[in-house]
């Protein structure tokens, strides 16, 4: 088998599949790109990044122009396929593998002898295992890296690993290239593979351990930080009942050498830390009473902030509330469990005030906050015109340079510590 690859399939062209792919392309390998979405398809085909994230579109229309990049709408023939499709969460909080089950059913007729499969999916701890079992359903004519019933390991016709995406959005295509991988192969065989794959584009250094290890790797680096942030929003629970600016002590705590408290704000979103917390809890519900806490407290924060804004609500003045930013992460278009969005829920419900929401990266309201009458996207001027509270909930630039003076006149609650 080979150690390097000339063609590579992404299926999944999200946040984390089309800078993957993009970063491959503009190496020079051949990338067939996989979305069920016809739209992204096509957007990409003409060389657009349908995400936000700086340097993206010019890598996509760099690679498509060389002619490295290509998108489909099911699987093709490849050497090697990396999974990055969405695992949400059910509304019970376990996990929702649907997407997955859907891409590895796509996956399976095109599957050939000598082939490498990796997700990067955030997955419960054993989806790997799972996903060679539903392949092996599937492909009964090849081998896969599963134990047969005396416990002995196949020498398998296709290897299967696993290695987490940990990238940072806003930096993702700085930190594909830069930062550690963790891959986990269902065998040693499997990991030497993957190893070999990601060494065509990562710099920074590949560790190897078992698939089941990666996973919960991937889950305990997010779980970590909910918990840690979880902290921060207590602890800036009890400043505001103190009058005590919650910042500056974080700041000053933070001094000491053995201490970094992260930052609070309205809440924990994105696809990673609000999730996989969860996917550790659903494994073991009697084990994890911290991280159950964490993600109680986090939870609990957008509504505090909502009720905090509407008892600060003057009777003789009637101006909408300003609702800066959606996103739940700055300088991006990423929508995924914010606390923002639930933020605007929880004061829609609390006053029929017009609710100006400012969001610059998107063109329309998600379909999540389109039921809600007294919500208006609008831009920053209409907003801080109209608006007689200003609620601060993603620390976007264009946010940071709104001049003093424009605020004066009106109720501000800051959840970014961004305007200090």
């Amino acid at each position: 088998m080979a150690n390097s690859f000339e063609h590579i399939s992404v299926i999944g062209l999200g946040y984390v599949g089309l800078p993957t792919a993009a970063v491959m392309a503009n190496r020079g390998i051949k990338i067939t790109g996989v979305d069920s979405n016809a739209s992204t398809v096509e957007r990409i085909n003409r060389g657009e990044a349908h995400i936000v994230e700086p340097g993206l579109d010019i890598l996509v229309r760099s690679a498509v122009s060389a002619g490295n990049l290509t998108a489909v709408n099911l699987p093709e023939p490849a050497e090697a396929f990396i999974i990055a499709v969405p695992t949400p969460l059910n509304a019970d909080n376990t996990p929702g593998l649907g997407y997955l089950e859907k891409a590895v059913a796509d996956l399976a007729p095109v599957l050939e002898k000598g082939n490498l499969v990796i997700l990067e999916s955030t997955s419960p701890v054993g989806t790997t295992t799972k996903l060679a079992g539903w392949l092996a359903d599937a492909r009964p004519d090849l081998k896969f890296p599963i134990s047969d019933p005396m416990g002995d390991v196949t020498v398998p016709d296709v290897n299967i690993a696993y290695s987490p995406e940990r990238v940072l959005p806003g930096r993702v295509l700085i930190e594909l290239v830069d930062n550690d991988r963790v891959i986990g192969g269902l065998t040693a065989a499997c990991s030497a593979r993957a190893t070999a794959l990601y060494k065509q584009f990562v710099e920074g250094e590949c560790l190897t351990t078992s698939a089941t290890t990666a996973e919960l790797v991937k889950l305990a680096e997010n779980a970590y930080r909910d918990t840690n942030i979880a902290f921060a929003n207590e602890l800036s629970l009890i400043g505001d009942a103190a009058g005590v600016d919650v910042w500056e002590v974080i700041e000053l705590a933070n001094r000491h050498p053995r201490v970094d408290i992260l930052k609070p704000g309205p809440g924990v979103g994105g696809h990673c830390i609000a999730i996989d917390p969860w996917f550790i809890v659903h494994a073991a519900p009697e084990l994890t009473p911290l991280i159950q806490a964490a993600r109680g407290v986090n939870d609990a924060k957008p509504a505090h902030i909502a009720r905090r804004a509407a008892a600060g609500l003057g009777a003789g003045d009637a101006r909408p509330i300003a609702c800066l930013g959606l996103a739940y992460k700055a300088n991006i278009d990423d929508l995924r469990e914010s606390p923002a969005i639930t933020v605007v829920r929880e004061l829609s419900a609390l006053t029929d005030r017009k609710l100006l929401l400012v969001e610059p990266h998107i063109d329309a309201l998600p379909d999540t906050l389109a039921d809600i009458p007294s919500a208006i996207l609008c831009d920053l001027e209409d907003a801080l015109s109209k608006a007689g509270t200003v609620i601060l909930l993603t620390d976007h630039g264009a946010f940071k340079a709104i001049e003093k003076s424009r605020l004066a006149d009106k109720v501000v609650i800051d959840t970014r510590g961004m305007w200090r």
